[in-house]
């Protein structure tokens, strides 16, 4: 896949929107870090605060990072950042919306997988770019797409069981198009995207299963009773 910038254009991206947006990184990480917290304790409100934070994280990628920024080496960006702003939509109308949304994990694994994702996204993904020689500003941060999305997709697979499905087409279709950029760009710390897309569809076809199957047992048995 021939891309319309070069790495170097690409890390300036990063560079020209750290600089701008700063303190904002930290913020967004400390929201991030608090929707985990509130996830956990699985409260109504604090359900609410969680899908608050990933809309507005979400809308922050769309208009900020895509459209203030990304656009300016890829105009694609504009498509992108309606895609996003499209995937925070949905959880915004989480907040609002009569049936309560839980992110709580729902067993030990789940709580493993996703802890995992979302300790990449926070700590390992900066880390693994520093190693890279991707250094701050021209490196990414929290709030831009892909460690982002990583940490979507980590409250998402502790949610498998009480979010719609379709809350992961955008996350996982910005994962085949980052896992293309970052194949050319050698953006190594972006492959964990590709990794958590991948654990996340197997996990979530595993959910579907086995609910299947429960239902099924469920329905023979009242059949039999």
């Amino acid at each position: 896949m021939r891309l319309p910038f070069t790495i170097d254009q690409f890390l300036d991206v990063f560079s020209r929107y750290n600089v701008a947006v700063w303190p904002a990184q930290w913020w967004l990480a400390a929201a991030a870090i608090g929707a985990a917290v509130l996830a956990v304790r699985d409260r109504p409100n604090d359900n609410r605060m969680v899908s608050l934070i990933l809309a507005l994280l979400w809308l922050w990628m769309a208009a900020v990072y895509h459209l203030g920024f990304f656009v300016v080496v890829n105009p694609v960006a504009i498509a992108f950042g309606a895609a996003f702003a499209i995937q925070g939509v949905p959880f915004a109308w989480l907040v609002f919306r009569g049936t309560r949304a839980s992110y709580r994990p729902r067993s030990r694994v789940v709580a493993a997988i996703g802890a995992v994702f979302m300790l990449y996204a926070l700590v390992l993904y900066p880390a693994l770019g520093y190693v890279l020689g991707h250094r701050y500003p021209a490196a990414p941060t929290f709030g831009v797409p892909c460690p982002t999305t990583i940490f979507t997709l980590g409250l998402l697979v502790w949610a498998s069981e009480a979010v719609p499905r379709w809350l992961l087409i955008v996350p996982l279709a910005w994962s085949a198009v980052a896992t293309g950029a970052a194949v050319n760009l050698g953006m190594m710390e972006d492959f964990g995207l590709s990794a958590a897309a991948v654990v996340s569809v197997g996990w979530l076809v595993f959910g579907w299963h086995r609910a299947s199957t429960d239902r099924t047992t469920r329905i023979v048995a009242t059949s039999r009773s």
